[in-house]
């Protein structure tokens, strides 16, 4: 007897009807994607053939082929943007975007490794990786969002001068009315964002901020560090420490002397220990109720570090015991579901990261992030009357 006959289909009843499979989540979401609009793929392949001039005779299937690339394709070449959003050179012009992706490449404000200044460089590469449509959501970014990538803040080496430089060039951003998505640099960025957030904002602005660390000391060797953004942050008028939460704090890298100032201030602290136990949807709950109170707007900041250093091995304080990936990215949606009015991603050390790995992770927070604001209606709407020529 041959030996594949032994297999199981044999002794299966094959004459019995095949299970039900509606029920499950990826059958749905196979149906959903024809409901997905393509009306800004066929606008780019439109833009591809007028910019890019005709491919070579040879080539056969000239749907989305040019000459020159200009359009998405093929992922591993092409002018680095984010997810290969268009380019805004005139910054004038952000307020015809949904969503500006912009990168501040500081690492002044290290205490240890330094490296993050590379963080936007790596995760504009690796963001050719992905697509612009989300499986598990059914949302296209593309046909949802007008993107656009506005380059990086000029950050001079000085600490105050460079964290100027970010407030202000957050404030332009966030008051033409387009959400800044914002790539670090180390965490020290979290206070001249929230100050040029804060500018914006009637009422107060509530912070949610995943970390290993607590970040909220006053100095660090006599400067505003990346162990500082939340001591200053939290003294801008409509920032109130109070609508401070953060979660996954822990280790053995998280001063005393912050630990004070947390306690003192009201803030709230969760451990990974204390979600664990609560589970993630009870977390986001608590983030939530604890931002949101009495406030106007939530900014979102992740630290890549709060993710243990198994999964994001290119930091530059990396930390065992933090989240697994999955979690973070589900408290990030949860988070999202509600809206956030910028969010940051902070700590990317480019030097120190394996095959890539904890940029992607970085890119994959922030379109996930969008991608849920999109499917809650709490983004969006520029892409009817947007024209870039």
């Amino acid at each position: 007897m041959t030996f594949y006959k032994k297999h199981a289909p044999n002794f299966r009843n094959h004459s019995r009807e095949r299970s039900d499979m509606s029920f499950l989540e990826g059958m749905k979401l196979l149906d959903k994607e024809s409901e997905v609009p393509e009306r800004e793929w066929i606008r780019e392949i439109e833009k591809i053939k007028k910019f890019g001039l005709e491919p070579a005779e040879s080539i056969e299937d000239k749907s989305d082929i040019s000459c020159f690339q200009r359009g998405e394709l093929p992922h591993w070449s092409g002018i680095n943007t984010m997810i290969k959003s268009t380019f805004l050179e005139d910054i004038r012009k952000v307020g015809q975007y949904d969503v500006a992706f912009v990168g501040v490449p500081f690492d002044i404000g290290t205490t240890y490794r330094t490296g993050t200044r590379f963080g936007p460089e790596a995760m504009r590469r690796i963001s050719s990786l992905y697509g612009t449509y989300n499986f598990d959501m059914g949302i296209d970014l593309r046909e949802s969002l007008i993107c656009c990538d506005v380059g990086d803040i000029f950050c001079p080496a000085n600490i105050t001068k460079s964290h100027d430089q970010i407030s202000k060039g957050i404030t332009h951003i966030l008051s033409a009315n387009t959400m800044p998505m914002i790539m670090g640099g180390d965490h020290s960025i979290g206070y001249p964002c929230v100050r040029g957030i804060a500018e914006c904002v009637e009422g107060n602005v509530g912070i949610i901020h995943l970390d290993r660390h607590i970040d909220t000391q006053e100095k660090d060797m006599d400067e505003i560090m990346h162990t500082c953004p939340w001591f200053h942050a939290t003294n801008v008028p409509n920032c109130p420490p109070v609508n401070l939460v953060q979660l996954g704090i822990g280790g053995w890298q998280v001063p005393r002397s912050g630990i004070r100032t947390g306690k003192s201030r009201g803030s709230t602290v969760l451990t990974i220990d204390d979600i664990e136990n609560l589970g993630i949807e009870k977390t986001t709950e608590i983030a939530l109720e604890v931002a949101w109170k009495n406030a106007n707007a939530v900014y979102l900041s992740f630290d890549i570090d709060s993710i243990d250093c198994g999964f994001a091995p290119g930091t530059g304080w990396p930390e065992s015991g933090g989240f697994l990936p999955r979690e973070a990215l589900a408290i990030l949606k949860g988070v999202a579901k509600e809206g956030v009015v910028a969010m940051e991603v902070v700590e990317v050390s480019p030097p120190y990261d394996i095959s890539d790995i904890t940029s992607l992770l970085g890119v994959r927070a922030m379109v996930d992030v969008l991608a849920t604001m999109v499917k809650y209606n709490r983004i969006g709407g520029k892409i009817k009357n947007f024209s870039d020529n």
